[in-house]
């Protein structure tokens, strides 16, 4: 899979930790809608929607998530997407290559040259590396799984991005 739009840069969005909420407790869960995916309970931050649509202006928006294929399953119609988008797959056996398992696959997909950005709640050292060391411009934004993607992340990457163009 290549990237589609190389005229923007592209936003690698995470879903658990950045769309779908957890780790807050009872009496302090965030504003959200209650979904079940495959059997399984996910909090969808009520801003997630907003937020997303907001990015698609000035990003290629790409599902990055151990949900692959099933993000476009779910979510589109829950966050009012004009439609499925792009996802990587990972491979489930990443070995000593890389020292965060979605690496590989993000390198495959965008390559060294292209912008882009990455929104997770699980970023590491390693990827910090690895984006100091791109070609391409990169930004990585940290979420924490019980807020999410906030307005703050928004205007910094739609800054960055506004900056690249």
């Amino acid at each position: 899979m290549s990237a589609e739009n190389p005229c923007k840069p592209i936003l690698l969005v995470d879903v658990d930790g950045v769309i779908s909420l957890f780790g807050f407790t009872s009496s302090d869960r965030p504003a959200g809608t209650w979904v079940i995916v495959d059997g399984s309970p996910h909090l969808i931050s009520s801003t997630a929607a907003e937020h997303l649509q907001t990015l698609g202006h000035d990003f290629e928006l790409v599902w990055c998530t151990g949900w692959e294929e099933k993000a476009n399953e779910y979510l589109p119609g829950l966050l009012g997407l004009p439609g499925e988008l792009p996802f990587l797959s990972f491979d489930r056996n990443p070995g000593r290559g890389h020292a965060h398992w979605k690496l590989a696959a993000i390198e495959a997909y965008a390559g060294p040259d292209r912008a882009l950005a990455w929104v997770d709640d699980a970023l590491n050292e390693a990827c910090r590396v690895w984006a100091g060391e791109r070609s391409a411009a990169t930004l990585l934004v940290e979420t924490q799984p019980d807020v999410g993607l906030g307005d703050e992340h928004v205007a910094s990457l739609v800054g960055w991005a506004r900056a690249l163009a």
